[in-house]
């Protein structure tokens, strides 16, 4: 045997290879001079002969449900299919911008709630009033925030998740089906995000309050608007949190720079004392009410409460309260007819009934106070 032959023999063996890996779909397209491309078969594109062949070629698994992809191919899959499909990369851009825009959203949402408590104060004629212009100008800026919170649950039912079974090494193919999307996101935290999407300050406000009874009005309106906001406002507290580390996971680092990381802790810090400042304010409220319940059991024990709201204005009101103990100086602090505890520095400086910028800058400054003193406490302690 020639030295030549193995080498044509090894050669005629790759050609038979070749021709081998060659499908008949692909000898067919070559035949007619087009170029197959899988997508178009399955996005039905007309071609002759190659029509047929897409027709007749046995569809894959891949080709019937397009269920998972990676990173670098969402672009192109989702734009090989008109853009009928959108999806977001968890990893992407644009979901990493998302994110910082929605905490943003929620901080100040955590800033705006908490002012709801300042709705209600009192009048120099001892009654408790409601004010209306200021809970409309809250409920539109709360509106406006809970348009974010909308738009996050629609985010999340399109932005595509990682399989748990191709994880690795934080790398994996990502689930783009639409249902299994919604399935994993209805079983996880769809209801915690509707929870804090819910506008419940303003159902409470211009639903529930308007249709209480006038007898109980004054007492249970503190009550309701009270619950209805820790109701909602522990929620979206909590849900800070899964969302930096989203933020921290995307990057590494919660801010860029060390002033925003500064300026995110002070945020934070300075938030706790609004709150805090603001049940106080609201506990004062009730607290005056309270001692004025209490002086006007004195002189009947069938005393008329319903005066105690502001709206309840008439000729018998005056009559009443003339005939009732609430005007003497019972419930002046310092007198202890009633105890106010911590609550006597807010009826000192007449908080309940100032302006709504002076209410709110001493209780701000009374909450940091208050945090100071808490912080130095606990250090103390260990």
């Amino acid at each position: 045997m020639s030295a030549a032959s193995p080498r044509n023999f090894r050669f005629q063996n790759e050609i038979e290879v070749q021709s081998f890996r060659t499908s008949p779909l692909q000898s067919l397209s070559r035949k007619h001079g087009k170029a197959h491309d899988p997508r178009k078969c399955r996005l039905g594109f007309r071609g002759g002969c190659l029509e047929k062949a897409c027709r007749n070629r046995k569809p894959m698994l891949k080709d019937r449900v397009l269920s998972r992809a990676f990173s670098e191919e969402l672009e192109s899959l989702m734009h090989a299919a008109g853009g009928s499909h959108l999806f977001f990369d968890p990893r992407g851009q644009l979901i990493h911008l998302w994110n910082k825009i929605f905490l943003s959203a929620c901080l100040l949402s955590l800033f705006v709630d908490p002012l709801f408590l300042y709705l209600t104060g009192t009048q120099r004629n001892t009654c408790v009033e409601f004010k209306d212009s200021l809970a409309l100008t809250l409920s539109m800026v709360r509106s406006l925030l809970d348009l974010f919170y909308a738009a996050h649950i629609l985010f999340r039912f399109r932005t595509a998740f990682i399989a748990p079974s191709s994880r690795v090494f934080g790398r994996g193919e990502l689930v783009i089906q639409p249902y299994e999307i919604a399935r994993r996101y209805l079983g996880r935290t769809f209801w915690f995000d509707l929870v804090t999407a819910l506008p419940l300050p303003q159902f409470v406000i211009w639903i529930v309050i308007p249709r209480l009874n006038e007898y109980s009005r004054t007492a249970n309106t503190k009550n309701i608007l009270r619950f209805s906001i820790i109701f909602q406002y522990l929620p979206r507290l909590f849900q800070i949190f899964p969302l930096s580390g989203r933020i921290v996971m995307a990057t590494g680092v919660m801010t860029e720079t060390a002033w925003a990381g500064a300026a995110y802790n002070l945020i934070l810090y300075m938030l706790a004392s609004h709150v805090l400042g603001a049940l106080w304010y609201l506990f004062s409220v009730q607290r005056q009410e309270a001692c004025w319940r209490e002086a006007c059991l004195l002189v009947s024990p069938t005393s008329q409460t319903m005066f105690f709201d502001c709206k309840a204005l008439s000729s018998n009101r005056t009559i009443w309260y003339e005939l009732s103990n609430i005007t003497t100086s019972r419930c002046t602090p310092g007198n202890g007819f009633y105890p106010f505890g911590i609550y006597e520095e807010a009826l000192y400086a007449k908080l309940t009934s100032s302006s709504f910028t002076q209410k709110y800058f001493y209780c701000f400054w009374w909450g940091l106070k208050n945090l100071r003193i808490c912080r130095r406490a606990c250090s103390s302690v260990k």
